[in-house]
């Protein structure tokens, strides 16, 4: 192709609400139009580009044995509610009506649809085990889209679904996608890191996200130092504490008292108990205070509540522990008495509306009040803990003797530290920073169960199939390999994708010898399937490296002066390698490097 047909409105000005370096270059480099909050064109490079992408992706699922299909963008509603997500998925999912006042949704995933089919044609465990997948339009009503296609409304994405007959199975094709996850990063070079994530509002009894490591990215990840291990901070787990050494001004001995009530006034802080009893905090219990929103009840809940959607619910954890809030609103909802959409700080007035006495919280004689324990306080003795009353704490409170607490629910709710031991091997843990473009999940019997998706096993039996599901942001990895790549000049794709194999610059085509050399090795280039522009535009020589250089094509050919010596000059984007070779050779030179 010419550079003077190809459509690159390219810009010289950062635009002004572009926070990211993917998206200033998406923009500046003519890739993406933005045409309205969250919602954007793919201009001719950026639909290139994202085909090259689409291929990497479609290539590595069809090796796994995944079929492509195509589902509507447009789900009917009915489906939603068959599954129970219509109403608990929250504003993101986007709901309307036609003319005929049904109702629809635009869809941001894809389980009900395809569980629909699944049920409609899987009859018998001879049809099992199957995957199907597409790489097709979502809409998420995103409360603030931001950072480009990072977070847009509107997006494309690759989400597959396998089908079984049993969670062996589940496990193999699991491992087999996640493999198929892993080839795809490595093929587009990105550095990447596989971690243990929240199922969020997919469901499901185990998930991992594929994470590109970069400085710019919104979730915080916890890495070991030394093994494989990592997770998203929702779901990081660590090795259990023991008593700490000699940590802290006041070391690590345990308070000298068994079930004793102490007048601690003016102590509501961690900080302030610990210089009042002159204690490790390690040897306290946080109380940690909720509104928990409802969004459906049971008949045998027996909670207090103080309205039709919201009730108090404490988190109990070590002084010197936080709470992680996406930890904490899982195992509130794992206690099946409602489903929860949220949680918030629990204002002063709620709290004295229960009876509780902020800074004196602690888990016995809660009157009603419903309440989660980290499982870290399971075997916890020699704490001190609130007494429910003002000024007042008990000092010596071993958790596992107490009467009241024998049925109390613990899981596992803290926020992992910096430090903290790996759960695998024991060394010290890390805070890292990505950008999630791959979430895979073993759905189990979610869907199949609520929608009635079932098949006949060899017995005879009808089971639930067992499902799972496969993510991958298509749209996104545009802007995630620019955030490792991209350096100051513009655009940087590398090898696993091209914008163009190779970019032929004429540094005057005024000159007859110089545009007759590119003319033909244009030709032939082309004649030889390489993908291949010749940049034929009467601008500056310096202005056209500038355009190579923003919109990172993977290579150019600079035909100049130099060719009156029988050279010309190979520069590689990324790097700006440069290599001087015969201009009677270029022609091999470009043919190996794309062979």
């Amino acid at each position: 192709m010419r550079f003077s047909q190809i459509f690159a409105p390219t810009l010289k000005e950062i635009p002004k609400d572009a926070i990211l370096v993917s998206h200033q270059l998406l923009l500046r480099a003519g890739y993406i139009q933005q045409v309205g909050s969250g919602i954007y064109n793919f201009l001719p490079l950026g639909k290139k580009m994202l085909d090259a992408i689409r291929a990497v992706v479609k290539e590595e699922m069809d090796k796994i044995g995944a079929q492509e299909i195509l589902m509507g963008f447009v789900t009917p509603a009915e489906l939603w509610q068959e599954s129970g997500r219509y109403n608990q998925y929250g504003k993101e999912l986007l709901r309307l009506r036609d003319r005929k006042d049904n109702e629809f949704v635009l869809g941001p995933t894809h389980e009900e649809m395809v569980t629909h089919i699944a049920r409609s044609f899987i009859k018998s465990y001879k049809q099992l085990p199957l995957h199907i997948y597409q790489i097709h339009t979502k809409f998420r009503d995103e409360a603030r889209p931001r950072f480009g296609l990072m977070r847009a409304r509107e997006f494309v994405m690759k989400d597959g679904y396998s089908f079984h007959s049993s969670y062996e199975d589940l496990d193999r094709e699991f491992r087999e996608v996640e493999q198929a996850y892993r080839r795809i990063c490595e093929r587009l070079g990105l550095e990447y890191k596989v971690v243990e994530a929240d199922s969020g509002a997919i469901g499901g009894s185990g998930s991992k996200e594929f994470m590109v490591l970069a400085n710019c990215g919104e979730d915080t990840l916890v890495v070991c130092k030394n093994c494989e291990y990592g997770a998203n901070l929702e779901a990081a787990k660590r090795k259990s504490r023991q008593t700490p050494n000699d940590e802290g001004k006041y070391g690590a001995q345990a308070p000298k008292a068994t079930f004793c009530e102490f007048l601690t006034p003016d102590t509501k802080t961690i900080e302030s108990l610990c210089d009042f009893f002159k204690i490790h905090p390690f040897f306290t219990i946080k109380a940690v205070v909720k509104k928990a929103l409802r969004e459906s009840s049971s008949a045998d809940d027996k909670a207090t509540i103080q309205d039709d959607k919201s009730e108090v619910v404490v988190f109990f954890v070590r002084g010197d522990d936080e709470c992680e809030e996406t930890k904490a609103l899982n195992a509130l909802n794992a206690l099946g008495v409602a489903h929860y959409g949220g949680l918030e700080d629990a204002p002063q007035a709620l709290l004295e509306s229960v009876g509780l006495q902020a800074g004196f919280i602690g888990p016995m004689g809660l009157n009603g009040v419903r309440y989660i324990l980290d499982e870290s306080l399971r075997e916890a003795k020699d704490m001190i803990v609130g007494a429910n009353k003002k000024d007042y704490h008990i000092v010596g409170v071993a958790l596992n003797e107490l009467d009241e607490l024998q049925n109390a629910h613990y899981a596992d709710i803290i926020k992992v530290k910096e430090g903290d031991e790996c759960p695998h091997c024991g060394c010290g843990l890390q805070y890292a920073k990505g950008i999630e473009i791959g979430h895979i999940f073993k759905l189990g019997e979610k869907y199949s169960a609520s929608m009635n998706a079932t098949f006949l096993d060899y017995m005879g039996k009808a089971r639930n199939l067992i499902m799972g599901c496969y993510g991958i942001g298509v749209t996104r990895l545009l802007p995630a390999i620019l955030e490792q790549k991209s350096d100051e000049f513009g655009c940087v794709w590398g090898e696993g994708v091209r914008i163009f194999d190779i970019v032929i610059i004429v540094s005057n085509i005024k000159d007859n010898n110089q545009m007759s050399y590119a003319l033909e090795l244009y030709k032939k280039l082309k004649d030889c399937g390489v993908d291949v522009v010749l940049d034929d535009r009467d601008e500056r020589f310096g202005f056209k490296m500038k355009d190579f250089e923003l919109i990172g094509f993977y290579q150019a050919l600079i035909v100049g002066k130099t060719l009156g010596e029988g050279k010309v000059e190979l520069i590689k984007r990324e790097g700006r390698q440069k290599q001087i070779i015969e201009a009677t050779q270029a022609l091999d030179v470009i043919l190996n490097a794309n062979s």
